[in-house]
């Protein structure tokens, strides 16, 4: 069943610096989020419903809360890892 993010905004209104939702500017997303299941539509603009400024989620590689993106693969063919959480399921036991 999919989620509904009907009035994820209620209460948002627009200024010249962007989008001003509970005293947070959100700005509009950029190419990289399209596809990405944390978009919510409001006036006709589309924004992150996760992070304010996701241009800057996107300056390092892909956004760590894009849903659309797959995990990368490296040049041996292995999936890259966060070494801390690699660690942590290692030490459960998984």
């Amino acid at each position: 069943m999919a989620k509904k993010k009907v009035n994820y905004l209620q209460g948002a209104e627009k200024t010249e610096q962007g989008l001003k939702f509970k005293g947070i500017i959100l700005e509009p997303i950029v190419e990289n989020c399209e596809g990405c299941e944390r978009i919510v539509e409001f006036e006709g603009e589309k924004y992150c419903a996760s992070y304010p400024r996701p241009r800057a989620k996107w300056r390092n590689g892909a956004c760590n809360f894009a849903t659309h993106v797959k995990a990368e693969i490296d040049k041996t063919g292995k999936v890259k890892l966060n070494p801390l959480k690699a660690s942590k399921r290692a030490a459960r036991g998984r």
